[in-house]
């Protein structure tokens, strides 16, 4: 059997993983691997230490500086895309004629580049990036921030059109996937790579609602305190957020409700059993962009899911959460849901769900169809 190898260009050290991105980055690499795919990972470094775990599941390994100096807010590229050119990755990439994944539109700076003319080459969009950036610039209240990101969203949907230059883009959601079209006619769906092989929910009832998240990103801080302020406000039930870094307002805010309990810097154990006792996962968003990891987190493990429309607008997602979109619309599910109990039908077809069209083993099959 011909040996099959491919190139991983990663637009962040994807171990630990531990937040979105990196996370389907990394278990993407388990699952080609568990396929018999050899993986030559070439990962930026700017904050995260470099990792042993990765040389044991991957080939080979290379590490690139990420310029992250302020020059590259004045350049036409995104400064995302700009500040992560590699001459050095290119000479690498080009040693050989194994396809390439770039991991987002963050690592494409040199998609076109004619040293690698001849190479199979392969985007993974892991979101629609200026939707994604515009979402932040609303979400961001210092004013730098919000006009870096502003400034950013015009310069990434600006950029789009070099996806053209990519042999397939892979989308995270069928949503996605419509609007990658307008750029290129080789597009395919294929979902988040995960943690979760198996579904762990418990039957029965729960006695509190979780919302968990990374707590110092703008857009989760967001959503925390729209649900202290405007949903658990005026409710008697108990609501646990945890996540890392809660910032200072949020804890303020959350010391203000004696049913609020916010667990900060929680290990990965810890929010998988927060989750799994949990009797309602509650997770708003005010960004429908890509998949949120935090979801599929939830239907794994989790009971009932309530989301509002933006959570799972086009993810395949819908029939296994309940949809409120207004404050009072989430306050009458919350009281609604606290006295259903989760029973074995409801795993059952939770399971169906997503152990057919979420599993990392068939998503992985998918893709090396794809790439070889």
């Amino acid at each position: 059997m011909e040996e099959k190898h491919v190139h991983i260009v990663s637009f962040d050290i994807p171990f630990p993983a531990n937040y979105g991105g990196v996370i389907d980055v990394y278990h993407k690499i388990l699952a080609l691997r568990a396929e018999g795919v050899s993986v030559h990972l070439h990962a930026y470094e700017y904050g995260r230490a470099r990792s042993a775990e990765l040389q044991k599941v991957c080939e080979s390994v290379n590490y690139y500086r990420r310029d992250v100096s302020r020059k590259f807010l004045f350049t036409k590229e995104p400064y995302i895309v700009a500040s992560r050119a590699s001459d050095e990755l290119v000479n690498n990439l080009a040693a050989d004629s194994w396809p390439v994944i770039y991991e987002g539109l963050h690592c494409t700076y040199h998609l076109n580049d004619k040293r690698l003319r001849n190479k199979k080459k392969i985007v993974r969009a892991h979101n629609v990036e200026h939707d994604y950036y515009s979402g932040l610039a609303k979400a961001e209240p210092k004013l730098f921030k919000k006009y870096y990101f502003l400034n950013e969203a015009g310069k990434l949907k600006r950029y789009e059109t070099q996806l053209r230059h990519a042999d397939l883009v892979i989308a995270i959601t069928p949503g996605d996937a419509v609007h990658f079209r307008k750029f290129h006619k080789n597009v395919i769906t294929i979902p988040a790579f995960h943690t979760y092989d198996k579904i762990e929910i418990r039957e029965g009832i729960g006695k509190y609602a979780i919302y968990h998240g990374n707590l110092s990103v703008p857009e989760n801080v967001q959503a925390a305190s729209y649900l202290i302020s405007r949903v658990f406000n005026d409710l008697s039930v108990q609501l646990v957020i945890t996540g890392n870094k809660p910032t200072r307002e949020l804890k303020t805010l959350a010391a203000q409700y004696p049913n609020i309990d916010l667990k900060p810097n929680p290990s990965s154990n810890k929010i998988s059993g927060l989750i799994r006792n949990a009797h309602i996962n509650i997770l708003p968003t005010f960004q429908s962009t890509g998949i949120k990891l935090k979801l599929l987190a939830s239907l794994f493990g989790g009971r009932h899911c309530i989301v509002n429309s933006q959570m799972v607008d086009s993810t395949g997602l819908e029939s296994q959460c309940i949809i409120a979109d207004s404050d009072q619309e989430m306050k009458d599910q919350v009281v609604r849901m606290m006295d259903v109990p989760f029973d074995e039908a409801g795993i059952l077809d939770r399971r169906n769900v997503l152990l057919s069209g979420f599993s990392n083993t068939l998503n992985a099959q998918r893709m090396v169809k794809e790439l070889f």
